[in-house]
């Protein structure tokens, strides 16, 4: 059975002990590891917005249910069915979803009030969207982060863009272009993550929440929540594990080096470094879109001084892009439809892909003043 549109995300609230309350929102489709839907994107975004504006709401918790996952990534399949519906047509599902879904983002990248997103299990693609602007961004033992687009015929959208260019060195190019997993200590090192915390420990956080006094001052509650939260940290650590972007950093910069795609390419089709995160990196980059590569590439190259806002407003040209063009429909077929992990990409081989081809998904796609116009 289909969740209505009020079980898909669900909204409470935890009182604290002065009287005030935190605000409670749970993605609520564990079965389907919690994949944002534009109707839970239609129940988050007024919910945030008004406890923005109450002032007896101190803070946001945005967390999924279910242990496995806080959120997969976007609702791929019901994007899919609009893709073949569509074809190279208007789209208006996409247009309506990734407009709502990158003003959501960019409200969280900038709340009044201190946000904790709780990054349990698998955070991808629009599960960073949601994750990577909160105020406080938790992971435990569990956690499993990724911006996989390359796989799917897309580029590390939700703002994506911005993200990745701002971590240090070449990491981002690196992550965007091979798509590859990150654990708990990758994500504090990357910038990804603010907290590691005990896998077990929502249900006590949330006690300590509730238990503690708050202020009508933001700055002074989101300190606030930092220090219990650094508290909580320190009886985790211990379990926290190994940084593979750490431990392969200086290779990370060898291959990601110069400022030409394809002598990255090269690099990578060549890597056998005996390393099974580093090789299945350069894997997942040989097996992927080409076209997907090279709009990550491109994007990279264009974004290193644009605001977030800005960015915002590019990515949905370029996602609607991607919707026109065939990699994006191939990618979910084979890798969620049919499963049979073999995409046929459009072209083939990056050295066919074309600065016409990939300025055509740069191209605007809507009449009128843009929609994601009002982010400033």
């Amino acid at each position: 059975m289909t969740p209505s549109s009020a079980e898909v995300v669900l909204l409470d609230t935890l009182p604290t002990a002065d009287g005030r309350c935190f605000g409670v929102a749970t993605l609520n489709a564990a079965a389907a590891l919690n994949a944002l839907s534009l109707a839970m994107v239609q129940r988050l975004a007024p919910a945030l917005q008004r406890w923005a504006s109450d002032p007896q709401v101190v803070g946001v918790i945005l967390q999924g249910s279910g242990e496995k996952a806080f959120c997969a990534g976007g609702d791929l399949r019901g994007l899919y069915q609009t893709l073949r519906d569509c074809g190279s047509a208007t789209n208006t599902h996409a247009e309506d979803f990734f407009a709502q879904e990158y003003a959501l983002d960019y409200a969280i990248h900038t709340y009044p009030k201190p946000l904790l997103c709780w990054g349990q299990g698998i955070v991808m693609g629009g599960g960073i969207g949601l994750m990577a602007g909160a105020s406080h961004r938790v992971v435990t033992t569990s956690s499993k982060l990724a911006m996989p687009e390359i796989s799917i015929g897309l580029y590390p959208d939700v703002g994506g863009s911005w993200i990745l260019r701002r971590m240090a060195g070449r990491v981002g190019l690196f992550l965007a272009l091979t798509g590859v997993h990150l654990n708990a200590a990758d994500a504090l090192f990357c910038g990804l993550a603010d907290f590691h915390v005990g896998t077990h420990t929502r249900d006590e956080l949330q006690t300590t929440i509730a238990a503690s006094h708050w202020t009508d001052d933001a700055a002074q509650n989101r300190s606030q929540l930092s220090r219990l939260l650094a508290r909580m940290a320190d009886n985790a650590n211990h379990s926290l594990p190994v940084s593979q972007v750490r431990t392969h950093w200086d290779s990370i910069q060898a291959l990601m080096a110069g400022d030409d795609l394809l002598d990255i390419a090269a690099r990578l089709r060549e890597l056998r470094s005996g390393d099974a995160w580093l090789d299945q990196a350069a894997s997942s980059f040989n097996h992927g879109s080409p076209t997907s590569a090279a709009l990550s590439f491109a994007l990279w190259q264009r974004v290193r001084h644009m605001s977030l806002a800005e960015v915002f407003r590019l990515e949905y040209s370029v996602s609607l892009g991607c919707c026109a063009h065939p990699d994006l429909a191939e990618g979910i077929r084979a890798l969620l439809i049919d499963k049979d992990r073999r995409p046929l990409w459009t072209p083939a081989m990056l050295e066919e892909v074309t600065p016409e081809w990939i300025e055509a998904h740069f191209q605007p796609r809507f009449i009128g003043p843009h929609p994601l116009e009002a982010l400033c």
